[in-house]
């Protein structure tokens, strides 16, 4: 499995941590930074980690910033994205279950170290239950 990951200035500091933990299970990272605490634009490291899952390099991505907000709108013009933003391990696991989410995003700001980690962990572990949620997530996409 491969998995992408991009975050700003705010989302850097678990950005590292997450890495360490996927790679330590065997999963390779794509990083598309930020490497370091200076301020900078989140849609320059969001857009190449969206285009990765999109192009099928990646087949799951992880975007960090403050409130998670801005990184999840920007992950969602892709058309072939579903980022979900979550806070909790159980919303980590419906946004796979029920909404098939290619893509996590994470509010540093407003979840512990501890929390981000068992929220990925969770994420990549849930499936898509496909049945009655197939037909709304076919509905997702602008086509």
């Amino acid at each position: 499995m491969t998995i992408s990951i991009g975050c700003d200035h705010a989302g850097y500091p678990y950005k590292d941590s997450i890495i360490r933990m996927l790679e330590k299970q065997g999963i390779e990272v794509l990083d598309f930074g930020t490497n370091s605490p200076q301020s900078v634009d989140y849609p320059d490291f969001v857009h190449p980690t969206a285009t990765a899952v999109e192009a099928g390099k990646a087949q799951f991505g992880i975007v960090l910033c403050g409130s998670g907000n801005g990184v999840a709108m920007t992950a969602n013009k892709h058309q072939g994205i579903r980022c979900a933003l979550c806070w909790k391990v159980e919303l980590a696991s419906l946004a796979r279950q029920h909404n098939n989410a290619n893509i996590l995003a994470l509010p540093v700001r407003y979840v512990s170290k501890k929390m981000a980690l068992a929220m990925v962990r969770t994420f990549l572990e849930s499936k898509f239950e496909g049945g009655r949620h197939e037909g709304r997530v076919n509905k997702i996409a602008c086509q």
